[in-house]
């Protein structure tokens, strides 16, 4: 069987979250493929990443890219359809947007790794566009702009020989929008680095991108009424009006280093998840920190968190439920080595082994075909 010459396909390199986190691991597996992405910030990826050979789109020439680029959202399909990518024999995008749109060659193998079909255009679009956060001329242009988006991101899915999902809420997300079955290969912690501390001091702990889908609002405002302390790790459009509305309890870190995010993970008493997460690495970040979590129950979460043993899980999207979570957290206890057990399963190494491994058998019986 050949060697096939392989690229990888990511949406955009801005920062680091759970997504650069996957690639880094396909990047290890292929250190000779180039990476594909519609724009990158300079420096905002490990070293081991920001060496290798990246080629960005004509999006990466834009004015205003490093605050603005979500104004680009209408021109991302063409961008990815623009990448040159006919000398590869083995394409393998990761995708939370654009990047399984990629056009590999006819006789190419396409492998596609979700971390969730395209949020803003189905399952959170009135978490983005709802009515109330439009303004007149936003609310005429943005439904068309996303029914194209809709339409190309169902035929764009016919260009990917097998799908990947990170979850089996994000798998079933798959096969209601695109009508195609997905494996399920859950997302990396890496656990040799979120270990446990010895001290914990008394507030709780998100670690999120300040984006509507999130729903750091409903954790303002629970927070708001417990008066409890609560440390806000992340950095994202929604932080002005969150910011305004947070009292005093409410603390906004901003973007941190690795090392203070380990550290706020050991510190906390908890990990709060408001919104529904696709998969959630953050959360098995917490447990490998032997720190219990409080998240809704809805999508990944109940894949990663058991239920009272790692934490606890409640129904509602609403501030009131999660207030009563909250509540109900005071009385509980759990144990360190019990919690980073359940986080362990989910290691990197592990990771990089079935991910490897589905890789390989991908391509063996492609080539059989041929």
């Amino acid at each position: 069987m050949k060697s096939p010459k392989v690229a990888l396909v990511h949406d955009w390199l801005t920062g680091r979250r759970g997504g650069e986190k996957v690639l880094e691991v396909f990047a290890e597996i292929y250190p000779d493929a180039p990476i594909y992405t519609l724009f990158h910030f300079r420096g905002s990826q490990i070293p081991d990443i920001e060496q290798k050979r990246i080629v960005s789109s004509f999006i990466q020439r834009f004015p205003f890219l490093n605050k603005k680029y979500r104004f680009y959202l209408p021109l991302f399909p063409l961008a990815v359809e623009l990448f040159d990518l006919q000398e590869y024999d083995f394409i393998i995008s990761s995708s939370h947007c654009v990047a399984k749109g990629a056009i590999p060659r006819p006789d190419a193998l396409h492998v596609c790794y979700v971390h969730s079909p395209m949020r803003y255009a189905w399952n959170q679009y009135s978490s983005y566009f709802s009515p109330e956060m439009l303004g007149f001329f936003s609310r005429r242009i943005i439904p068309p702009i996303i029914h194209r988006l809709r339409i190309w991101d169902e035929s764009s899915s016919h260009r990917v020989d097998h799908f990947i999902a990170n979850a089996k809420a994000v798998s079933d997300r798959i096969y209601r929008y695109y009508k195609r079955p997905a494996d399920v290969i859950h997302p990396p912690v890496d656990t040799g680095f979120f270990e446990p501390g010895e001290v914990e001091e008394d507030y709780f702990l998100i670690v999120s991108a300040l984006v509507p889908y999130k729903r750091i609002d409903l954790a303002i405002e629970a927070f708001n009424q417990t008066g409890q302390h609560l440390k806000i790790i992340g950095q994202g459009p929604d932080y002005p009006k969150l910011k305004r509305r947070a009292k005093q309890n409410i603390e906004f870190l901003g973007s941190v280093s690795p090392e203070f995010l380990l550290q706020a993970y050991q510190k906390s008493r908890a990990l709060v998840i408001p919104g529904e997460e696709d998969f959630g690495i953050n959360s098995l970040e917490s447990q490998a920190c032997g720190v219990p979590v409080i998240a809704c129950g809805g999508g990944g979460a109940k894949e990663s968190v058991l239920l009272g043993e790692t934490g606890l899980l409640y129904k509602e999207l609403s501030s009131e439920s999660l207030g009563a979570a909250l509540d109900k957290f005071k009385d509980m206890t759990f144990n360190k080595t019990t919690i980073r057990a359940n986080a362990i399963k989910f290691s990197r190494d592990s990771f990089k082994k079935k991910i490897s491994s589905y890789f390989l058998q991908k391509w063996a019986e492609h080539e059989s075909q041929l």
